[in-house]
């Protein structure tokens, strides 16, 4: 018996080992989920802690998500101020060193990319303002081969026996998605131009990549509930332009839209920020063909 239990040991101790230890990623929003399972494959297990119908700007720091920082391998969020409200109270109370701002395990997507409309100074009287720049930078997909690069040395970093997966992993999406990006600058030509007014500032990105002209938002103030005065004071912007669509997000309410839209005939329409976002939205490549299908729809 003695002989046998010693026999056995060895067997229950590669039992105990796991065959496969995916790297844990805590995505901040479903974006940075869909670039990591690019990127990582089946090596990396993701989890997105918004959805595409939540403002990443506002959401509760609830224990389930805390329990997912406690045991991430690598934090993938947007940054610049994106997260502030919710993200540092996450990451002071996992206590997960592992994860922490300035360690391996923590990834700031906006430290690879330019931020635009980054202010003079940051006055809250102004609004929602983010003083290191306008964190909506996933809506250029310019972009997303920068941050694709810094995340596939990030996962080299935290998993080095598999750094040749991962790079043939990067290789591949960078050229799938330029002959996407090619394909979408084609398709969006007739797009330059085009004059809208949004909900939120949440679409200088995909107005300077597409030559889209913004004319007005319907927040009298970044972060402010529309007003009647404000929205009143948008109908004279509409007689003086040539406005295609208002567009907002999934997650913002419709009444400010529907308000101008009754009283202009030009259409509200839901742009995909993420995603998702909306059921066209499936992946990465199908959130941009759905992005650009929806605005060709109304720019005739």
């Amino acid at each position: 018996m003695r002989s046998l239990l010693l026999a056995l040991v060895p067997l229950l101790t590669l039992a105990s080992v796991p065959v496969h230890a995916a790297v844990e990623i805590f995505a901040c929003e479903p974006e940075w989920a869909a670039l990591a399972d690019e990127i990582g494959g089946d090596k990396v297990s993701t989890f997105s802690a918004t959805t595409a119908f939540q403002d990443a700007h506002f959401i509760q720091a609830r224990p389930s998500l805390l329990a997912r920082v406690r045991r991430a391998d690598l934090v993938f969020c947007t940054g610049a101020n994106l997260e502030i409200g919710w993200l540092p109270v996450l990451l002071r109370q996992a206590a997960n060193a592992a994860v922490a701002p300035g360690s391996n395990g923590f990834l700031d997507a906006s430290q690879s990319v330019r931020l635009l409309d980054v202010p003079t100074s940051a006055d809250r009287a102004e609004g929602d303002i983010h003083p290191n720049g306008n964190p909506h930078f996933q809506l250029d997909p310019r972009n997303l081969p920068h941050i694709a690069a810094t995340l596939t040395e990030r996962l080299q970093r935290l998993d080095s026996g598999n750094a040749a997966y991962y790079d043939e992993r990067l290789a591949a999406f960078n050229a799938r998605w330029t002959k996407a990006l090619a394909n979408w600058s084609t398709k969006a030509e007739n797009l330059a131009g085009m004059q809208v007014i949004v909900h939120h500032s949440a679409w200088v990105y995909l107005e300077d990549w597409l030559g889209i002209r913004e004319v007005g938002q319907m927040e009298p103030k970044p972060g402010l509930p529309p007003t009647a005065s404000h929205l009143a004071g948008l109908l004279d912007v509409v007689q003086t332009s040539d406005v295609k669509a208002f567009l907002r997000a999934s997650y913002q309410n419709p009444k400010a839209a529907s308000w101008l839209m009754d009283r202009t005939d030009i259409p509200d329409i839901v742009i995909p920020h993420t995603v998702g976002a909306t059921d066209e939205a499936s992946d990465l490549y199908a959130w941009f063909d759905d992005i650009i299908n929806r605005l060709l729809e109304v720019n005739r």
